[in-house]
């Protein structure tokens, strides 16, 4: 097949516009055409008055060398790459030993699957619930405040990206098209195709619990294991010299917290940002790892109305277009980068605390996106040398002080302290909510947030928020809301791994995967960073 690109086509074209300009770019009549697939379709709303489809589109053609041939000076033809799965290793019939994965997030989830199917009969450790039970618990923190500290938004089947907006889309480098079998197992487990070509795919928690259960099923089907409530508290690993900077050790077994101990060389370290206990352990057992920056900042709520003018203009209302997004970014005076982080276009702000006495707040939406408000972290990079030098650990240490500001400014509950951003703007505390009502369950108490971050984030943010105005025109909006605290951007370390083998850089058989392990940032990319790690332990296990 062919691989057309950058075929730009008004929203509303008609039903065979696309057909004719496939026939245009190619130079064949009709019948030389025989058939046709969308790989990416793509909006450009970068001016409000002329959005526009752009298509890439791959199409089956008669004399495919001759067109090719004839159009050899045109960037924009070309062959359809090889976009298909190719499994590195299999599991041999004798294969007795099997590899453990702890933690059944994004990056879990495909390494399991990656080596079920590859036939290495893996055992998955999930320290909290099933997704269904696990949601429960979840809308009971809620509703109600009751925070369960294993099973909730960061911990549980399906990891923190369960309960957040499902985006399926990243920046990272993909030359082996990972990420399409990323999407062609959502697909398989229920997803909506579309997924497969749109430019910027979600799914959305509710379709997102059933997906997660279906690949379940499947990695069981296949042999694997999957262990609900077992928390992994040590790794035995044999150190066999005192030089702690080789590669000295080699693991031996995993610990659950009730004792049982699962003999295994090959552990899959897949334990998210929020895994903190588990980080302080690794540490102990002189696993290396290195402190590495994240952000820090407020969630900010406005009406996906005044977003979605801001952005499609006389467009706001098409149903085609959805909920608008946006993706900010602003350089302030004082050296700090502040910007848009998890847009959730018609979402709602979440509580996402994983440990007792801290208010911790999140995005998410649901497949529909039709919620009254759009909700994004606002949110200023920080780095361990200059705001929280101290070793590996300092970056969980920051995040837990301002989290448990956060939650005595929120009244010493999980209610999230809040402010109206005419009033952060001003600098005086807010008494009353204006237009915007705030998502946020358990609630919303209203104060001053400017000792809710370090001064440094608080005048960053306060010189962003107009700066943005100029590029999202209402963005300033006196009744928007901002609660705190966004701390769980991405992991505050890095379980520091080998390039080439992906193991610790000095244990052998830990391999690092993630977010959690610092080598991803959202579903899409901790995925296919699974993926990686599953293909590591499958050449390891087979190798002579």
């Amino acid at each position: 097949m062919l691989r057309l690109t950058e075929l730009r086509l008004p929203l509303d074209h008609a039903t065979d516009a696309l057909r004719l300009a496939i026939l245009a770019r190619l130079g064949i009549p009709s019948e030389h055409l025989i058939r046709t697939e969308v790989a990416r379709r793509a909006i450009d709303a970068r001016k409000a008055h002329s959005i526009l489809y752009i298509y890439t589109i791959d199409a089956e053609v008669l004399h495919q060398d001759k067109v090719l041939n004839r159009l050899q000076k045109d960037s924009r033809v070309s062959e359809t790459p090889d976009t298909s799965y190719h499994f590195v290793a299999r599991a041999s019939k004798k294969q007795s030993s099997r590899p453990v994965v702890i933690g059944l997030g994004p990056a879990g989830l495909f390494a399991g699957l990656i080596l079920a199917q590859s036939g290495f009969r893996p055992v998955i450790l999930e320290r909290g619930k099933a997704v269904r039970e696990r949601t429960k618990d979840t809308f009971r923190m809620w509703k109600d405040g009751v925070l369960d500290t294993e099973s909730n938004t960061q911990f549980g089947e399906g990891g923190a990206g369960t309960f957040s907006d499902g985006k399926l889309y990243s920046q990272i480098k993909d030359p082996r098209h990972l990420g399409r079998k990323v999407l062609e197992e959502f697909v398989a487990a229920g997803a909506p195709e579309e997924i497969l070509y749109v430019s910027k795919p979600h799914i959305g928690t509710f379709r997102l619990v059933g997906m997660v259960e279906r690949m379940r099923a499947t990695i069981i089907a296949l042999g694997g294991e999957i262990r609900f409530g077992s928390r992994v508290d040590d790794l035995e690993i044999e150190r066999n010299v005192d030089d702690s900077h080789a590669r000295s050790g080699r693991v031996q077994a995993v610990v659950l917290a009730s004792g049982e101990r699962i003999a295994t060389n090959h552990v899959v370290l897949a334990v998210g940002h929020s895994a903190r206990d588990t980080f302080a352990m690794l540490h102990a057992r002189g696993v290396f790892l290195e402190a590495k920056p994240f952000s820090i900042g407020f969630r900010i709520e406005h009406p996906q109305a005044l977003i979605n003018r801001a952005r499609f203009g006389k467009n706001a209302d098409n149903p085609l277009l959805g909920a608008a997004d946006y993706k900010l970014v602003h350089h302030a005076k004082n050296g700090r980068s502040v910007y848009s982080f998890c847009m959730c276009p018609g979402g709602t702000v979440v509580a996402a605390a994983s440990e007792v006495g801290r208010v911790v707040t999140n995005g998410m939406s649901q497949y529909s996106r039709n919620e009254r408000n759009a909700n994004a972290g606002i949110v200023v990079g920080i780095t361990p040398e200059v705001d929280f030098p101290g070793g590996p650990l300092a970056g969980i240490e920051f995040q837990r002080f301002w989290e448990s500001r956060a939650y005595t400014l929120g009244g010493g509950t999980y209610r999230a302290p809040g402010q109206l951003v005419g009033d952060f703007l001003a600098g005086r505390a807010s008494t009353e909510f204006g237009t915007v009502q705030p998502s946020y369950t358990p609630g919303v108490h209203l104060c001053d947030l400017s000792t809710a971050l370090p001064e440094y984030a608080i005048a960053a943010i306060r010189e962003a928020l107009p700066a943005f105005a100029r590029e999202i025109k209402g963005f300033d909006f006196k009744d928007a809301i901002l609660t705190a605290v966004e701390s769980r951007t991405s992991s505050p370390l890095r379980i520091t791994r080998d390039d080439d083998d992906c193991e610790s850089l000095n244990t052998h058989g830990l391999y690092p995967s993630g977010e959690g392990a610092g080598y991803a940032g959202g579903i899409l990319s901790a995925a296919v960073d699974g993926i990686k790690i599953a293909e590591a332990v499958a050449r390891s296990m087979t190798a002579k």
